[in-house]
């Protein structure tokens, strides 16, 4: 009986098998945005263990884990490593019909050449496999991304962070792979939450002065964007939970931040009025630079109180957001930034799908050639609930009946875990199937130069031709 995940695994035609091993399959990855430590990449890290490679971190796993009633202890607790990869493990069969059983598969295969399934019969003997291979040499984080093919690396980073760790690894003689940061002001915006007045006496001290003014508080963003940019930055992110816009006028900025500052709440309005203004001003200062905006939207986070307390963000306790406006904010935005001639290339996840027609259409109301770039506002790839075959399909047809598929930047990881680059293979047998289907349906041409130019552009080309980053 052959392998759960051989070579034509999600492949269902001849033509979707010959696009992926021909084309797709030996494409480089351009992954522009991940949430990688580049402290662990520039001290080469090894991993003790599968368990510290595989569930560190990863909540995907962990909300698996606890749907299948696992103790919290052995999910983010003090339990023996081995006994939480036997807890994973036992998770795995029920995980069915989630990418999540398609994922541990193909890492498995692809970086341990393990191709017997996972479960509970099996995975003392895998355990074994695995951490045996850990000790050698190609394990350690960077031969990992070698051996994975990848180019460029964007990792996700405060204003706040001094970015040291990028300069170490921009130093290295043996490590070709660009790794570079991306700028995240998610906190400087959020004028309500309880990080906004820590960001700030954070920005201050970096900039060893008060920033007393909305004034000189945009001024110390702008000095950090700068910053970033000489060490080459090249793109900025916006975690969202909803798209804002509201009309300002320059004198009430000032109030509103000092209220913020001061620790009190202002209005949703006033909110959005702050937001808005600082987005416009960060837009132009990226456009400015040649930068690429990233906007991510449609996460209600942390809705666990007790968990949040206990584990704090990122532990598994987000779900998908319904803003119930999304239109009229997000045109305006990027309506205001092409008024004030500030709009860079640009971005946009959606995170529920019932929005991906509204954005596939959107982002046609701003497409121009004034930066000599085909697709300049994108339609960002299935985004972490969606990163599924049916989110990918949903996203990769909503783009194609709306816009242009074949200026589309593909696939990234947005991920924290290493051998997580198996999600472009994911990515690349579902595009490959899909565009196989649609010739074998007589919906496209058989045509093969048309093919490999739609499969090799999606797959990296695009991106290598997209983002200001300079790649051999």
């Amino acid at each position: 009986m052959s392998p759960f995940i051989h070579d034509n695994f999600m492949l269902n035609n001849q033509t979707a098998v010959d696009l992926y091993h021909t084309y797709a399959k030996k494409m480089h990855i351009y992954d522009y945005h991940c949430h990688l430590s580049p402290k662990e990449i520039a001290e080469n890290r090894k991993f003790n263990n599968i368990t510290e490679l595989w569930l560190e971190g990863d909540h995907y796993k962990w909300r698996a884990m606890r749907a299948h009633g696992i103790d919290e202890k052995y999910i983010t607790g003090d339990a023996d490593p081995k006994e939480k990869f036997k807890a994973w493990a036992k998770t795995v069969p029920y995980t069915l019909g989630n990418a999540l059983y398609h994922w541990t598969h193909i890492e498995l295969k692809k970086y341990f050449g393990i191709e017997e399934l996972l479960n509970e019969n099996s995975w003392e003997q895998i355990w074994d496999r695995c951490n045996e291979l850990l000790k050698q040499d190609d394990y350690s984080v960077r031969e990992i991304i070698k051996r994975s093919n990848v180019k460029v690396i964007g990792t996700t980073d405060d204003p706040t962070d001094d970015l040291q760790y990028h300069e170490q690894i921009a130093q290295l003689s043996d490590f070709p792979v660009k790794v570079l940061p991306s700028f995240r002001p998610d906190k400087g915006l959020e004028i309500n939450k309880d990080t906004f007045v820590p960001f700030v006496e954070a920005l201050e001290k970096i900039a060893n002065k008060s920033f007393p003014s909305y004034s000189d508080y945009i001024g110390a963003l702008l000095d950090r964007v700068q910053y970033f940019h000489e060490k080459g930055c090249r793109i900025s992110d916006h975690g969202l939970s909803e798209i804002p816009f509201a009309e300002f006028e320059e004198a009430e900025l000032d109030g509103i931040y000092q209220s913020g500052r001061k620790g009190n709440h202002v209005s949703l309005e006033d909110e959005n009025k702050f937001k808005t203004a600082i987005l416009l001003s960060l837009a132009k200062a990226y456009k400015e630079r040649q930068w690429t905006m990233q906007i991510h939207f449609g996460a209600i986070r942390n809705n666990n109180t007790k968990m949040f307390q206990k584990l704090g963000p990122d532990a598994g306790f987000d779900s998908i957001s319904d803003q119930g406006e999304v239109a009229q904010p997000l045109n305006a935005l990027l309506n205001a930034f092409e008024m004030q001639d500030s709009l860079p290339r640009t971005i946009v996840y959606n995170l529920n799908p019932v929005y991906n027609e509204l954005i596939g259409t959107t982002i046609q109301n701003f497409q121009s050639n004034e930066d000599g770039i085909a697709g300049k506002i994108q339609f960002g790839s299935g985004w972490w609930f969606n990163d599924t075959k049916p989110g990918m399909i949903r996203q990769l047809t909503a783009l194609a009946d709306q816009g242009l598929l074949m200026h589309f930047v593909g696939m990234l990881t947005d991920s924290r875990s290493f051998i997580s680059y198996s999600r472009h293979e994911y990515f690349r047998r579902i595009l490959c199937n899909l565009v196989g289907t649609w010739v074998e349906d007589g919906e496209i041409p058989n045509d093969p130069s048309l093919l490999q130019q739609l499969v090799e552009n999606i797959c990296y080309y695009n991106a290598k031709n997209y983002f200001a980053i300079e790649v051999e």
